[in-house]
């Protein structure tokens, strides 16, 4: 399984193509209670549709530091990384 790191650029870039880069960082800073959440529902759903960028969200939303690590990259403060 790659690391969900693999996929920030490609996630990052869709985002901002629709100018909801902004609103997904801040939802990510604020909402880590729901991100475990939000894993879960993703890691049921992995019974349904399997998909290895869903398993790399999910991953990624277990790790609170990750989460807060994408956030940045997302709002640009960590695009050099």
């Amino acid at each position: 399984m790659k690391s969900s790191r693999e996929f920030w650029h490609r996630w990052a870039e869709s985002l901002r193509r629709y100018q909801l880069h902004a609103l997904v960082a801040s939802f990510l800073e604020a909402g880590s209670p729901f991100a475990l959440l939000g894993a879960q529902a993703i890691y049921f759903s992995g019974g349904f549709v399997k998909s290895e960028q869903l398993t790399a969200v999910a991953g990624m939303l277990e790790d609170e530091a990750e989460v807060k690590a994408f956030a940045s990259f997302l709002t640009g403060e960590g695009a050099g990384s």
